[in-house]
């Protein structure tokens, strides 16, 4: 079993940049790929970032250019470093573990999520 815990969530205005972090722990030996999703109020849970064991990155369309992912492979944590935020980005953010390095991963393990909320 893999366990993830997330944190780094908060309320931010408009403009403003948070870092959520994701700790593993467990049999992270497992884990191979790595990802950020979100949900908001009413809204279906979205991919935002993925970051695969070699360390290439893919980012949804609404966060290129704002949003980095990032790995510490000797702390086994995944960072999303958000900047730039929009209110439209104020949802809860999971992180997610997969152990197959491929597009459309089944994902194994999720966090509980953590609230990031941004104020206009």
């Amino acid at each position: 079993q893999v366990q993830l815990v997330e944190s780094g969530g908060g309320l931010v205005q408009a403009g403003g940049s948070l870092r959520l972090s994701c700790r593993a722990s467990g049999r992270i030996f497992s884990i191979n790929l790595m990802a950020w999703h979100r949900q908001a109020p009413g809204k279906q849970r979205e991919l935002v970032a993925v970051i695969k064991s070699g360390g290439s990155t893919n980012y949804a369309e609404s966060v290129k250019g704002r949003f980095t992912i990032s790995r510490d492979r000797a702390k086994s944590t995944t960072y999303l470093e958000m900047d730039k935020l929009k209110p439209e980005d104020t949802a809860v953010y999971y992180c997610a573990a997969a152990q197959y390095d491929i597009d459309y991963p089944k994902y194994d393990y999720w966090g509980q999520g953590t609230q990031v909320t941004v104020s206009s």
